[in-house]
This record gives structure tokens, C-alpha cells and sequence, in this order.
């Protein structure tokens, strides 16, 4: 006799668990019109204005390559902070960068400083809890994001995935790094993961600003403003750029419509450096309609040494379409590829949280610089290059051919594309 409502209880629960997880705003479903190129002054005027704050110039911009160069840096401009540090990242784990980072954090926070951090629930559970307790002991403000509670389930599911680091409103940190042993060192073995984080100065580093205030009145309901945490910065540089940011709270598909414009811009050329690549159909069009009217297409994913060995097979899953318009495909070898690079054109530099899978794109906090600047964009041409000499291409031939065994669980894993 108990049967039926114990079912329907069960039935209930699973009712609203799928309904907490999923987002109710609209997708991008069709293909965004080709109106003009990556050279067109209505190309750089679209993407300020449809993505959120105008372009800036005056900015400054300082590629930092794997930790033996991130973390030095970071660690400097957090010692170097006189009024504010605002810093918000996913990954916080225990180690020792972990460790000397938040003793960095710490010791501002204790001078005076004021000391913001916003670490998500998810990400940092990992994290040695001495590190919160040293924090808080030395008076800075910690947050963990999204915190799950019955209330609210979908929570869990919007993670902030940004990276950000702010000193003094006058200097930002951006990229792909999180606080962990795996991103120490120079990818000198599988331990040791390769990739990309980048300095900022300049007028852009206001909207770095903003981004990281978007979360912390989410979480806190304090808004934090004044010269101190928005100075006016004068230009230090002749770099154009701009950072917005998107969340299943409010434009969701920011992020998807940025690449999506962007591969429709391109003329001669695609860099896609992606840790984790599983394109939707809309996207993976783009793509094929960029390459079948000649632009070059080069893509780096991740090999056989990732975090996510689901995230590989989903993605090897939709390559077919790509390859068949020769679109060239490389998976890097030594270690982890972290990356998370967009160029374009030689032009367009888009850096910052942002993977190419619908997670990114519908489900997490995320946040992108823009970088327009022909000079900064061919050195990170030439870093793709480098990155792409420690790659095996993969060609339609090789995708075919592989194992019946591969594609089938290839297929499996493409099912869970929507929470990859």
C-alpha cells in the first residue's frame, strides 16, 4: 500500500532536482549571418556593444607562460597592493602554491589591505581549510560560492568558473590557471600541466573589476565601490581590449555568441587552444562554413593525458563534420593542455575561463578578455605553434579508422554533452 506514494515522492524529487538543474533562458539557435570580416570597423563595433562593455584602449598586456611564470607574478602583484585585492577562481586545492598564496593574501589582509575572495564551493573543496581559517584570522573578506542548500539545488550546478585577480583596480590576472600543484612548474612532465595566464594593465582593468563585483553582490549583497577598488586609470599602453563576463543568471550565451561572431568574422585564419572542446551542432557549422570558405582552422585539445577522460571522448565524437572540411585537429602529448585561447585573424586575442563545451557556454560563470592587438595576437600564433610541434594531428583517415570500440563509447559520452 505504501508503494505508490513512495513512488510518487521518488518521482517528485526527480522532478525538481532536473528542474534546479536546468537553465530556463532561450539558446542561440540559429546560425549568426556572415555581414562582415575581422577587419571591418563594424566588427570591432559589434562585439563592444552586443558583449557588454565598449572597447577600451590604453591597456597593456603581458603573456605569462605555465606556473614557473604565472605564479611568480601573481604573487608579486598581490606583495605589491597597497589598498585592495579582489580575487575570485574555481580551482583552490592544497599544496604548496596554494599555501604561499593565501600566506600572500594573508599578510595584506593584516596590513590593512582590503582582502577579497571569492572561491566556489565545487572548486575548492579540496582546499586544506587552514588556508580559510588564515584568512579570516587576518581579517579578509572569504566567500564560497554557491554553497548547496535544499532550497536551492541548481546552485550546485552554477559554479563560478572565473579567474580573476584584481590589485588595486590598477592591475589584473587572467586565464586558465587555478591554485594548484598541477599548474606549478613548466609542463616538464604529466604532473605538471601546460598553460597560459596573462597580466593586465590599462583602463581594462576596470572591467576586470566589475566582473569579479557582478559575483561578490551575488554572494554578499555588499557592493563594493570608490577609487579605491575603481581609480581612474590612465593608459599605459596602445592595446584595445575588453572583459565581459556571462552566467545562467543573466546572458548565458554571451560566451557562445562571442565565438560565434568571431568565427563568422574570420577571413585567413582560426588558433582554438581548448581543454576541454565538445561543440554544440551551431557551433561545429561555424566552424565547417569558416574553413569551406578558406580560412585556415587549427584546434588543440587536449590527448590521452587529461583530467577528463569523458570530456576527450565526447569531444572526439563530433570531429567528423570538422574534418571532412579540413579543419586541422591536433592533441597535445606531454602532459595536460589546459589552455583556453581563441585568435583570429592574427587580430582578435580572446583569453580567459571560457572552454568550449555547453558547461561554459550555458552553465557556468565565466569571464573573457578581448584583446585587439596585431602584435600581441602573432605572439600567441607563435606560442600556438610551439604547442602544436608537442601535438599529433589527427586526420580524417586516422578518426575514421579508429577502433569500433572508441566510437561507441565515444557515442555514450556525447549524450552527456549538455553538463560537460
Amino acid at each position: 500500500m505504501l508503494t505508490i506514494p513512495i513512488t510518487a515522492f521518488v518521482t517528485l524529487v526527480i522532478i525538481l532536482v532536473i528542474a534546479n538543474l536546468s537553465s530556463g533562458e532561450k539558446k542561440i539557435e540559429h546560425k549568426i549571418d556572415r555581414l562582415y570580416a575581422s577587419d571591418d570597423p563594424q566588427f570591432l563595433r559589434s562585439m563592444g556593444l552586443l558583449l557588454g562593455p565598449p572597447v577600451v584602449s590604453g591597456n597593456r598586456f603581458e603573456m605569462l607562460l605555465n606556473g614557473e611564470h604565472i605564479f611568480p607574478s601573481m604573487l608579486e602583484g598581490i606583495r605589491s597592493a597597497s589598498k585592495t585585492i579582489t580575487f575570485e577562481t574555481f580551482i583552490y586545492w592544497s599544496g604548496e602554491i596554494g599555501e604561499q598564496i593565501a600566506h600572500a593574501l594573508a599578510d595584506k589582509a593584516r596590513e590593512g589591505v582590503a582582502v577579497h575572495v571569492l572561491l566556489d564551493w565545487v572548486g575548492s573543496s579540496k582546499m586544506d581549510k587552514r588556508y580559510l581559517n588564515m584568512l579570516h584570522d587576518a581579517g579578509a573578506q572569504v566567500i564560497q560560492y554557491h554553497k548547496p542548500h535544499w532550497t536551492d539545488l541548481g546552485r550546485m550546478n552554477d559554479r563560478t568558473h572565473r579567474k580573476l585577480l584584481v590589485i588595486d583596480g590598477h592591475i589584473g590576472f587572467t586565464g586558465g590557471v587555478g591554485i594548484a600543484p598541477e599548474w606549478t612548474g613548466h609542463a616538464q612532465d604529466e604532473k605538471h600541466w601546460r598553460d597560459t595566464h596573462f597580466r593586465v594593465a590599462g583602463p581594462v582593468v576596470g572591467h576586470m573589476q566589475a566582473v569579479f563585483m557582478d559575483n561578490w553582490v551575488k554572494a554578499t549583497g555588499n557592493v563594493l565601490h570608490g577609487p579605491d577598488y575603481f581609480p581612474e586609470v590612465e593608459g599605459v599602453g596602445d592595446g584595445l581590449a575588453h572583459m565581459f563576463s556571462s552566467s545562467p543568471s543573466g546572458g548565458s550565451d554571451d560566451m557562445q555568441l562571442m565565438y560565434l561572431m568571431a568565427i563568422t568574422a574570420a577571413t585567413r585564419s582560426i588558433h582554438l587552444a581548448s581543454a576541454y572542446f565538445v561543440p554544440d551542432k551551431l557551433t561545429i557549422n561555424a566552424i565547417v562554413e569558416a574553413a569551406k570558405r578558406g580560412v585556415k582552422v587549427q584546434i588543440i585539445t587536449p590527448g590521452k593525458r587529461i583530467d577528463t577522460h569523458t570530456v576527450r571522448e565526447a569531444s572526439r565524437a563530433c570531429w567528423g563534420d570538422m574534418l571532412r572540411a579540413g579543419v586541422e585537429m591536433f592533441e597535445y602529448q606531454p602532459t595536460m593542455f589546459h589552455c583556453k585561447l581563441l585568435v583570429v585573424d592574427e587580430y582578435l586575442v580572446s583569453v580567459g575561463s571560457t572552454n568550449f563545451d555547453s558547461r561554459s557556454f550555458k552553465l557556468n560563470d565565466e569571464a573573457n578578455l578581448n584583446i585587439y592587438d596585431r602584435d600581441f595576437a602573432k605572439l600567441q600564433t607563435a606560442t600556438f605553434a610551439d604547442d602544436i610541434r608537442q601535438s599529433r594531428q589527427v586526420t580524417l583517415d586516422a578518426w575514421l579508422r579508429r577502433p569500433f570500440s572508441e566510437k561507441l563509447i565515444e557515442k555514450f559520452a556525447s549524450l552527456l554533452d549538455a553538463q560537460l
